[in-house]
């Protein structure tokens, strides 16, 4: 009988999971069952993550925000403990569409205006309150996520102040305060090597994730970041930087959901 059961878990581990512990941190690889049952069992942290659909130079596609997030939000969920993951928001605030400005400019980038992106996040929100979660974390990979998740989060916290239910935004996600800047100043580089868009920090950590979502022949340094959109000099970019750079997101974020969550005041 041990046998069997050993045989089993080789074949298909994710059929023996214990009954509180989900085999997927993703509510979309979940039944409405098994979402309710892993909440009633205490997994009542949720994290909305949000990417982005927009260029990132020629070597670099442009899911780039939603791939790493993804990969993010699912190691913090499963270091947080009792923790899901809620699908990707791939469309955000990117730049006005007329006339069309920042990533708009560009072929593929697909915008949404900051109050919608707000109201989307909001009803994801309240749609978690009534499914059953007691934690929402906000986490965007991009930097014009960032205002949209905090009016977000701070319309939904007055609101439901001392309700039980806590909404977290985490820029520390994003920001320098993750410190992967600093540390690659530290190895060498610079602040015009790293730039700020489409550059070593993004190029590495996707280049991290699967090498196939660049194209190795199209690096090159930005330039004229109108003509290329790229800033920064992605050529100097590499798997053992993006290792480091998703790390110091993960890490990052980790510590200030803790700190949020052990907040008393709810």
């Amino acid at each position: 009988m041990r046998r069997a059961i050993l045989i089993l878990m080789l074949l298909a581990p994710g059929l023996l999971q214990a009954a509180d512990v989900p085999a997927t941190v993703f509510i979309e690889e979940l039944t409405w069952t098994e979402v309710r049952d892993a909440i009633k069992a205490g997994n009542t942290t949720i994290i909305f993550p949000t990417g982005g659909t927009e260029q990132n130079g020629p070597h670099m596609v442009l899911g780039k925000h939603n791939f790493i997030v993804k990969h993010t939000a699912e190691q913090i969920a499963r270091r947080l403990g009792r923790t899901l993951v809620a699908p990707v928001l791939a469309y955000v605030p990117e730049g006005d569409i007329d006339p069309p400005t920042g990533h708009m400019q560009y072929p593929g980038t697909i915008t949404l205006p900051l109050e919608h992106f707000v109201k989307v996040t909001e009803f994801a929100a309240r749609s978690f309150r009534v499914n059953g979660f007691k934690d929402i974390v906000l986490i965007g990979d991009s930097g014009p996520n960032q205002k949209g998740l905090q009016i977000a989060a701070e319309m939904l916290n007055k609101e439901w102040a001392n309700t039980g239910v806590r909404v977290h935004f985490i820029p520390d996600y994003y920001y320098e305060d993750n410190g992967f800047r600093p540390w690659l100043i530290s190895q060498g580089e610079t602040k015009e090597s790293i730039g700020t868009h489409a550059g070593i920090s993004d190029t590495s950590q996707l280049m991290a994730l699967n090498p196939g979502w660049i194209r190795s022949d199209k690096l090159a340094p930005g330039g004229d970041r109108k003509v290329t959109g790229v800033s920064g000099d992605p050529t100097r970019a590499s798997v053992p930087y993006g290792k480091r750079g998703l790390e110091f997101k993960i890490e990052a974020a980790l510590a200030q959901i803790r700190k949020s969550m052990a907040t008393k005041d709810r």
